[in-house]
């Protein structure tokens, strides 16, 4: 699999959204691969290895949650921005299980789509120093290779997860806010209704914690945001 380093794969099947990120992402330097159906996104993520996924929930002929989880077979590491007409949390929820980054509800702005994209490539150009791997309780996470290991399973962690557990460990023992996470990580400004951070938090305990309901790596501070404990 070759790796084209700025490259957006968008899997959309909405001529109009299709023509206008194409036009705004190339004016903006980066390359686009472009299709319209679900099979033909699978193939093209698994040839041409992205540096980012924009992917639509509804295709003609599969769903977003589908090719999102074939898409985490072969390639935890690659950013996907979910792209939906529904805004049920539930359809979020679920998103955010089979392993999408971020989310974003029909009729969007290109612009502020344009700066999730632009987070996204900030962060990946960032160079990360090699870490000693992350010892939670039972579970063992390496940073650098993106994999959580609990016993004898390993099992990968998404770009976000990585970058979420990264900050918390920066400030190990600190409560970091909700606002500062999602504007560090996700580079968004706050909004009361997004609950990306939250819906991660969640992601993460249910790998790590050995009853997400008593947590104890990984704590809420009620009015804030959250800490991380060893």
């Amino acid at each position: 699999m070759t790796t084209a380093p700025r490259t957006v794969l968008i899997i959309e099947d909405e001529p109009d959204i299709v023509r206008g990120l194409r036009d705004t992402l190339e004016f903006e330097g980066y390359e686009v691969l472009d299709t319209r159906r679900a099979a033909d996104g699978v193939r093209l993520a698994r040839e041409h290895g992205p540096s980012l996924v924009i992917l639509d929930l509804m295709l003609p002929d599969g769903n977003g949650f589908s090719v999102c989880q074939q898409i985490r077979g072969f390639d935890n590491r690659v950013p996907i921005i979910m792209l939906t007409a529904r805004a049920l949390e539930s359809d979020k929820v679920r998103g955010f299980e089979v392993g999408a980054d971020d989310y974003v509800t029909k009729p969007f702005s290109v612009a502020e789509l344009l700066a999730r994209i632009r987070a996204v490539f900030r962060r990946l150009a960032r160079e990360r120093p090699v870490t000693e791997p992350l010892r939670l309780g039972p579970c063992q996470i390496d940073l650098t290779k993106q994999t959580l290991t609990r016993g004898r399973k390993t099992e990968p962690l998404t770009f976000y997860e990585v970058e979420l557990l990264r900050l918390l460990n920066e400030r190990r023992g600190e409560p970091v806010g909700r606002d500062e996470i999602l504007e560090k990580v996700w580079g968004l400004q706050a909004n009361p209704t997004n609950r990306t951070v939250d819906n991660f938090i969640v992601k993460l305990r249910k790998k790590i914690e050995d009853d997400q309901r008593i947590p104890r790596h990984i704590l809420t501070v009620y009015g804030t945001g959250y800490k991380l404990v060893p």
